[in-house]
């Protein structure tokens, strides 16, 4: 999993009948203390998901079919999740 912020949304006039009723999603990649990494990707919202919002994307294909119950879907990465908050109290990096 990795965390992203919501920047906008993906729009397509043509497209697989999969994505039809789905939100897509531009998700810029994240650290834990919301700094951007440079990285993004374009992940389906399974959960609601609006512009600011800080989420967690899951980014492995098969994973993200089993979350939509898509076994053939076209499909990489998927927000699975709204984060309402990160506690990094205590928070000791390891390596």
């Amino acid at each position: 999993m990795k965390l992203g912020r919501v920047t906008g949304n993906v729009v397509s006039t043509i497209s697989n009948p999969i994505y039809d009723q789905r939100k897509l999603l531009l998700c810029d990649l994240i650290d834990e203390r919301g700094r951007a990494s440079g990285d993004y990707l374009i992940a389906v919202d399974a959960v609601g998901a609006g512009w600011g919002e800080t989420v967690l994307v899951l980014d492995e294909g098969n994973g993200a079919r089993q979350v939509l119950n898509w076994p053939e879907g076209a499909v990489r990465a998927v927000v699975v999740g709204i984060v309402d908050d990160i506690d990094l109290t205590g928070y000791t990096r390891r390596r």
